[in-house]
């Protein structure tokens, strides 16, 4: 057998080295302020270290502004509301749920502030209402004046992003506001809930949070979206096999404090608010799975349909289980 030089041992390491890092692909993946478990793989490169990729995070405060991001090609996946993603859907942008982060719950309401003068719904009347448009809490804000026998005519609804909700409550410039934590939890201190997503959601209109792919990067990097769910499910798993015991204490709670700017000793409560879907469920009828059947694509459907009756979209699409694509976690819960 004929031994390489040292020279030219030396110059196949690097030529190997050199291979590695012209293999290494880049991924920017977009997520936003709310609390949840995967905010962990934020914080320890989890994705990065399972991967290979170089990740690129980028932090927007609505999902809104998230969808603009995935229509230009500036993010490849990202995080964003139900209300964000069906009418980003509905306009024709090529993406597809792949993952339901979280099921809302409680964990979005609409709170009025002490001395507002609002008791009951019917109090909206001529009221500011802070809620950022194109969102989750935007499309449940405007089914709750529908139910309460009101409109955004009767009612000043403002649009305002998370953290001038937050400015605006302090100064008194708005009596309610519909948002998610960490604000939810600042306005909570000196106002009162008059209802959450999850009455709202038991009314027909179900909300979640859900992680989206543009579809070119999704099915040429079919291996790395598995691994990356792998990686989200086993922190939900985490969280609930923790939950009893989970506080201000736990890496993951000092984690998804950091990144989401929550008082480190708030996270375990503002989770307890929220449903994180295992395996099972994200493949049932209830979110992926079932095609036209299935509850994401029936979620995406009705809130089309009620962004379309509010003039926020233009046309609905004939079938919005083309926008949900179970394949990459039935390959992630195989890993």
């Amino acid at each position: 057998m004929k031994l390489c030089k040292p020279k030219a041992m030396m110059t196949a390491i690097a030529a190997l080295f050199m291979t590695s890092a012209v293999a290494a692909k880049d991924v920017t993946i977009g997520y936003m302020g709310m609390n949840n478990p995967w905010k962990h793989a934020i914080t320890e490169k989890l994705i990065e270290k399972e991967t290979g990729y170089d990740v690129k995070w980028r932090r927007f405060d609505s999902g809104a502004k998230v969808i603009t991001a995935m229509a230009s090609g500036s993010i490849d996946i990202a995080s964003a509301g139900s209300s964000p993603i069906a009418a980003a859907v509905s306009r024709g942008i090529d993406i597809e749920l792949v993952w339901v982060l979280e099921n809302i719950a409680n964990a979005e309401a609409l709170v009025v502030r002490d001395g507002s003068g609002i008791i009951a719904p019917s109090d909206l009347k001529g009221k500011r209402v802070a809620v950022p448009f194109v969102s989750t809490t935007h499309f449940h804000a405007l089914f709750a004046l529908e139910q309460f026998g009101l409109s955004d005519k009767t009612v000043k609804l403002m649009n305002m992003q998370p953290n001038s909700i937050a400015a605006a409550w302090q100064r008194g410039d708005i009596d309610a506001a519909f948002v998610w934590d960490p604000v939810l939890g600042k306005i909570k201190e000196n106002g009162n809930v008059l209802i959450t997503s999850k009455t709202l959601s038991s009314w027909g209109k179900p909300t979640f949070d859900g992680l989206v792919v543009d579809k070119k990067f999704g099915k040429e990097n079919a291996d790395f979206m598995a691994k990356v769910l792998k990686i989200v499910a086993d922190l939900d798993q985490e969280y609930r096999d923790n939950k009893d015991s989970f506080d201000a204490s736990y890496p993951m709670a000092k984690s998804i404090a950091k990144i989401s700017g929550t008082d480190v000793n708030d996270v375990a409560g503002v989770l307890a608010l929220y449903e994180f879907p295992d395996f099972t469920q994200q493949l049932s009828c209830s979110w992926l799975g079932c095609g036209i059947e299935g509850g994401a694509a029936k979620s995406l459907k009705a809130t089309s349909e009620f962004l379309k009756k509010e003039n926020k979209i233009n046309e609905l699409m004939p079938d919005y289980s083309v926008f949900v694509n179970p394949e990459y976690a039935q390959a992630a819960s195989k890993l």
